[in-house]
């Protein structure tokens, strides 16, 4: 009798929490089984669930597991945008901002960034920095720019930290600090932020705010030149004339490049 209830336990038990179908999806999606991660979200938004009508969206922007429609995913992200899904806001604010979808609106963007930044959402905060910073699109304010960048780099934005980097160096709304700058790009570029890796090699080798180091200048220079930073290339020539060749290949081991490759 006890393995019968036990087995009319198992067969009435409930179905998975809302989070845990979520994480089961993302980690479908992450190993690329996009088919597994779409049967979890497309019924869940179909039902209205917000989170899961963002990751549509997515897979519709992107073309992963659909055939990609910018239509279809601006139709999904103001679906979970309207139910105040921060990434929804945000996502849907960069088809306002690129016209993908949609007809392009910048202003509109810029509303639901803040809408976004609000809820939390590190990437929407580093965008209305910008915004701020830039003032084409926003009136500039640095002090906030300052204060957005600084809340997004605090939960590990690489492209935050590297802003702050930039305040420090162009004294924007701060006191010229290079040496906060060059912190600020050490840590971005470990990250993996290409700009942030350019301006770091770049302080390198004219040891602006850290100590003059000609190859491992050369090295993050490489690393942003090859994550298509328009930083680094200004800088390039100058790092490989100040090397010999025997420390140019050292570099470009170090940058996990072959190592007799000419500089780009």
């Amino acid at each position: 009798m006890a393995a019968l209830i036990d087995r009319i336990r198992r067969a009435i038990r409930p179905a998975p929490a809302l989070a845990e179908q979520l994480a089961l999806a993302d980690q479908a999606a992450r190993r690329g089984d996009h088919d597994a991660a779409l049967a979890i979200w497309g019924p869940l938004a179909q039902e209205g669930q917000p989170e899961a009508q963002t990751r549509v969206g997515m897979c519709f922007a992107e073309g992963t597991g659909l055939g990609r429609d910018p239509a279809l995913a601006f139709r999904w992200f103001s679906l979970a945008a309207a139910q105040g899904d921060p990434a929804g806001c945000r996502l849907l604010a960069h088809a306002f901002f690129r016209g993908e979808g949609t007809v392009e609106d910048p202003a509109r963007a810029a509303e639901l960034y803040r809408q976004a930044a609000e809820a939390g959402d590190a990437e929407a905060m580093d965008m209305l920095s910008w915004m701020l910073t830039e003032g084409e699109i926003l009136p500039p304010d640095p002090a906030e720019a300052l204060r957005l960048a600084e809340a997004a780099a605090a939960v590990g934005n690489a492209a935050a930290t590297t802003r702050l980097g930039m305040f420090y160096h162009n004294a924007l709304g701060v006191a010229r600090d290079p040496a906060r700058a060059a912190g600020y790009w050490q840590k971005a570029a470990v990250m993996g932020d290409a700009d942030a890796q350019a301006m770091l090699g770049a302080a390198l080798l004219l040891g602006t705010g850290i100590a003059r180091d000609p190859v491992m200048a050369f090295v993050w220079l490489l690393r942003g030149h090859a994550g298509n930073s328009p930083l680094a290339y200004p800088f390039l020539q100058r790092a490989a004339a100040a090397l010999p060749p025997e420390e140019q290949g050292r570099a470009r081991r170090l940058a996990g490049m072959p190592p007799d490759g000419a500089a780009p």
